[in-house]
């Protein structure tokens, strides 16, 4: 029954959608054609199989079964585990999609092992995607998250290229976060796809294709949760329009679907009935068989709220149809079973590991314990023949005993010295460091100076003769459109001239900032807005860090007193010690992100308070904090001889000694770590 309901829709949605269908390839299939023609080796033909088959995952699935059996027919011929494993991946594509979800796990488990057998990571995290795909069609999202995780770490393990499955990945984690209603996390990773999606160049996708029309549809049902409908329209017709170049047939049918959902949500039917139409047959084509259960069972409730029974029940039939399919109880049952099978090869092999780890562990020991046993013969020998030496050297040994005693006093007075050499050198290569550093600064600063300064002059000047052809047009008593079309121009040129002005002033500022911090320490005081001031530089040092780490991204927290006047202080130095600080906070929550806790979301707070006779300037973060021994040397400029902590070290004392001020940190291990700047204000 459902095989024919499907042939039915296919060939109805052959002959409404025949200028789509006519090309029935992602613009990634043509370009791996050509290469398989001229591809000479047997190795490298299956590997262009597989990603061919890959290319038509969205539109064509006799396309994928026939390059999948192919590839895996020659790759079972010349035992090539690696294309193998590929080839049975994409043939798990199928099944999926078509509703046979335990079919689809026992070939996507199959392609598992033969992945990790050939070490193959990228298809390795590729497979534990498609899993995790798996079980979000059932609405088991923490499966598919575990799923999704995993694959996510050896994406990144392996250093992958591939930013389209990378992308898909980070989508499908926050498309299971919506699932478990923490739209905090889904918003976090969808919109990280998204940039990765916008960000990345043309034409550069894999055999993948584009995941936009994915990332689009997901970020619009984050909308819809979120209470923001028209937002949500927008995307999912972004989505549908994302998918016609791609020719992504089953993701043009879910944005249809949820076009049709949030019509038939708003009491709009004709618009709902006709998106419905319009995805069920794309689903139908492919064969789709979610997109099926969705639309049909849309098209039914519509037609009964019509009180239409003879096509309510016609997408009865289709929707009891599609859900047997996809349903039934004895797939579950299997689909279960194989999932407790997989669960329990799992166990058995980390069994068989722990034993063989102890087995190691035991072989270690008793090898140590018989070295030991070697050793304490020798040791034992050795001392008997040193006790008959040391009888007659006993006198000597006085002597040279005395001689040891002076010579380590005089060596620890040489390694005391040689720690303040190194204190020192330390401090000297600094100082002449920031000296350069200043100096350079300075040169650039004057350097830029002059042809700001030349750019304002001149764009005063064009200003000038703007206006005096402004009066000279005036007085040629021009036609009105030639007048009109004059006047536009010259008022483009004084807006262009006007913006040269001002922008040549936020030059000749930055120019002045620059050499200010040239100048070093012990500057003059300066009337100071200290929030804009802290401000400027979290996000100057933030966006520093980013630079270096694409994947960071933290929430700044500022909490400025807006009653907080003025200030005297010298503003380069007070802005050399916020780096410092900011610097240790951001590395500390970086570090912690590295790690495998999806919840975490790294936030640096800045807060700013005025009291009766201080300013306090608080920053805290929520990385792992410090130990209670680090607090005691935090400052110091090398704890323990090792060249850390310089940098706090240097705020510490530009705050302490520069601004008679108090510089001090306080941590929670595991919850984070705070700094408190408190500058004294002048008295009255």
């Amino acid at each position: 029954m459902l095989r024919f309901i499907l042939w039915f829709f296919a060939a109805a949605s052959l002959l409404l959608l025949l200028p789509g269908a006519a090309r029935a390839q992602s613009p990634q299939s043509r370009p791996l054609q050509l290469a398989l023609a001229r591809t000479t080796t047997d190795t490298a033909r299956v590997l262009l199989l597989a990603d061919l088959a890959a290319t038509y995952r969205y539109s064509r699935f006799d396309s994928v079964s026939y390059y999948a059996h192919q590839g895996l027919r020659l790759a079972r011929r010349i035992g090539y585990v690696q294309g193998e494993g590929r080839c049975l991946s994409r043939l798990a594509i199928l099944p999926g999609e078509r509703g046979n979800l335990p079919q689809a796990l026992r070939l996507n488990l199959a392609a598992l092992r033969l992945n990790e057998e050939s070490q193959d990571l990228e298809a390795t995290a590729r497979t534990l995607n498609q899993t995790g795909l798996l079980y979000f069609a059932l609405d088991d999202y923490r499966p598919a998250l575990r799923y999704s995780f995993r694959a996510l770490r050896l994406y990144q393990q392996a250093g992958t290229t591939d930013t389209s499955q990378l992308i898909s990945v980070i989508a499908n984690l926050g498309a299971n976060y919506e699932g478990l209603r923490r739209y905090d996390s889904a918003a976090f990773y969808l919109n990280q796809a998204w940039q990765l999606t916008s960000h990345h160049r043309p034409r550069a996708w894999s055999c993948w294709g584009n995941p936009a029309p994915y990332v689009l549809r997901e970020l619009g049902l984050l909308q819809l949760v979120q209470g923001q409908p028209r937002a949500a329209l927008k995307y999912y017709r972004r989505s549908a329009r994302a998918a016609e170049p791609e020719n992504d047939q089953r993701s043009a049918s879910r944005a249809y679907q949820y076009l049709a959902e949030l019509y038939a949500r708003q009491g709009q039917s004709d618009s709902s009935i006709w998106y419905a139409r319009h995805a069920l047959y794309l689903a139908a084509n492919l064969p789709y068989v979610v997109g099926v259960v969705r639309n049909s069972a849309l098209l039914m409730e519509a037609y009964e709220a019509r009180q239409r029974p003879d096509s309510a029940l016609y997408y009865t039939h289709v929707l009891l149809a599609a859900q047997d399919s996809l349903f039934n109880p004895r797939r579950i049952k299997q689909l279960d079973l194989i999932a407790f099978n997989e669960h329990t090869r799992l166990l058995e092999l980390e069994a068989e590991r722990a034993k063989l780890l102890a087995r190691v562990r035991t072989a270690a020991l008793l090898m140590g314990a018989a070295l030991l046993l070697l050793a304490l013969l020798l040791l034992w020998r050795r001392n008997r023949q040193q006790r008959h030496a040391n009888h007659s050297l006993g006198v000597l040994h006085e002597q040279l005993g005395q001689q040891a005693r002076e010579l380590t006093t005089q060596r620890d007075d040489l390694v005391q010295t040689l720690k303040e050499l190194k204190i020192t050198q330390g401090q000297l290569v600094l100082r002449e460091k920031m000296a350069s550093l200043g100096e350079l600064m300075a040169g650039v600063a004057h350097e830029i100076q002059r042809p700001v300064s030349l750019l304002r002059r001149y764009a005063a000047a064009s200003t000038e003769i703007c206006n005096e052809m402004r009066h000279h047009i005036g007085q040629l008593q021009l036609p009105l459109h030639q007048q009109e079309l004059a006047d536009k121009l010259l008022d483009t040129m004084h807006q262009n001239q006007t913006h040269i002005v001002q922008y040549g002033q936020r030059a000749d500022s930055v120019v002045r900032g620059m050499l200010e911090y040239s100048q070093g320490g012990g500057g003059a005081r300066q009337s100071t807005d200290l929030n804009a001031l802290a401000e400027e530089f979290l996000r100057l040092v933030y966006h520093d860090l980013r630079a270096k780490n694409r994947y960071f991204s933290a929430a700044l927290l500022l909490r400025p007193d807006p009653t907080l006047e003025r200030v005297m202080v010298v503003r380069q130095d007070v802005g050399r010690a916020l780096v410092g600080v900011f610097s240790a906070a951001l590395q500390a929550v970086a570090q912690r992100q590295r790690q495998p806790d999806e919840d975490y979301v790294p936030q640096v707070e800045l807060t700013t308070r005025r009291t009766a006779a201080s300013v306090e300037i608080r920053v805290r973060d929520n990385g792992e904090g410090l130990p209670p021994e680090m607090l005691l040397t935090v400052f110091q400029r090398f704890p323990a001889g090792a060249e850390t902590g310089l940098s706090l070290a240097l705020s510490h004392d530009l705050i302490t000694r520069g601004h008679g001020g108090t510089l001090s940190v306080s941590s929670q291990p595991g919850r984070g770590t705070e700094y408190c700047i408190v500058l004294p204000l002048p008295s009255a």
